[in-house]
């Protein structure tokens, strides 16, 4: 699994859902790995490169250093 795959992945989820949507980090993770719970601090850490914004409770937060569940949707502008 490289990084490239986990940010194809994670921007075509951010695209499906489109402008002002958010999809679950595990979304993406169980799309790419049977063992998805593991691959979930690498998906935060890839997320965190990416023209995506992550959020918790409706509140920007950092994807890596947050605690607990995230959203992630397009950053304003992303297409």
């Amino acid at each position: 699994m490289t990084d490239d795959e986990i940010a194809k992945t994670l921007m075509r989820l951010a695209r499906e859902r489109g402008a002002g949507k958010t999809f679950c980090p595990s979304e993406a993770a169980r799309a790419l790995s049977g063992d998805w719970r593991n691959l979930m601090p690498r998906v935060r850490e890839v997320a965190a490169g990416l023209p995506l914004v992550a959020t918790q409770k409706g509140v920007a937060v950092d994807p890596v250093e947050a605690s607990g569940p995230i959203r992630l949707g397009l950053a304003e502008g992303e297409t």
